[in-house]
């Protein structure tokens, strides 16, 4: 059971966390990405004869899940390395905080930086549909929203796996792996079902229940034509987030509880 000194730890963590990325500008994209989308709303008017809302909808939301997998891929391979390479893990782990404590820490920080990111790219898409007279579609699009962060918050967790155990590069090109891959899961199982060998059926069928569904998640061309997620898809995307990551947490905490940094 958790008591109040392991919370306190995590929190300072996460509070230090979100203090680095900020720091690191990684917010300061977000200035790019709001004049890129309210540009559009001007411009694209004329270029797709009355359809600018759905396709700042479609622009939007897809340069939001695109710029959050970045963050979460090329910022959570880094969480763990940059600190054996500043070496400020030793005096991180000279005090009474343990490796559990310092994993779910990094990964909550960065869920704060990727939620900051999330409502000021969906608020930025919100402004930008309101000026085109898009009114239905700006408060719609926060469910379609809510399922990027659920997303995003899969692929931290991933990305903060493999760089427990490997060097950030390689880290970075297997969570880009997972991330294409896991868009595509429920296609590979529906091709496992059509494939005669049952080794090659059964190492898809291991593929599809083992990395993360991702395609649960994807929502954006429904919102771009007014649709808003069920309450019951979101309920159960959120569940499948949050047991997913947390199988997740503990084999990352497993890993690097091994690992020796001498």
């Amino acid at each position: 059971m958790l008591n109040f000194s392991v919370i306190s730890h995590i929190f300072t963590i996460a509070r230090n966390t979100f203090r680095e990325a900020v720091r690191d500008r990684v917010l300061y994209n977000l200035v790019l990405f709001v004049l890129l989308i309210t540009a559009s709303a001007i411009f694209l008017g004329e270029l797709t004869a009355g359809q600018e809302a759905r396709t700042i909808v479609n622009l939007g939301l897809s340069a939001m899940l695109i710029f959050g997998a970045f963050i979460s891929i090329f910022v959570g391979v880094s969480l763990v390395s940059k600190e054996i390479e500043r070496r400020t893990i030793y005096a991180i782990f000279s005090k009474p905080i343990g490796r559990g404590e310092f994993i779910v820490g990094k990964y909550l920080g960065l869920c704060l930086t990727l939620a900051v990111n999330v409502l000021i790219m969906g608020v930025g898409v919100s402004l930008a549909l309101l000026y085109v007279g898009g009114g239905r579609l700006a408060f719609s699009i926060w469910g379609a929203i809510f399922l990027i962060f659920l997303e995003l918050t899969i692929l931290t967790a991933v990305a903060i796996l493999f760089s427990s155990f490997s060097s950030p590069a390689l880290s970075a090109l297997l969570t880009f792996f997972i991330f294409v891959i896991g868009h595509f899961s429920a296609s590979l199982k529906e091709f496992a079902a059509n494939l005669g060998s049952s080794f090659t059926r059964l190492f898809f069928d291991v593929l599809y229940y083992v990395l993360p569904n991702l395609s649960l998640y994807s929502f954006i061309t429904n919102a771009a034509h007014g649709d808003a997620p069920p309450v019951k898809m979101t309920g159960g995307a959120a569940l499948y987030a949050l047991c997913y990551v947390g199988v997740l947490l503990v084999v990352t905490n497993l890993i690097f509880s091994r690992r020796n940094f001498k």
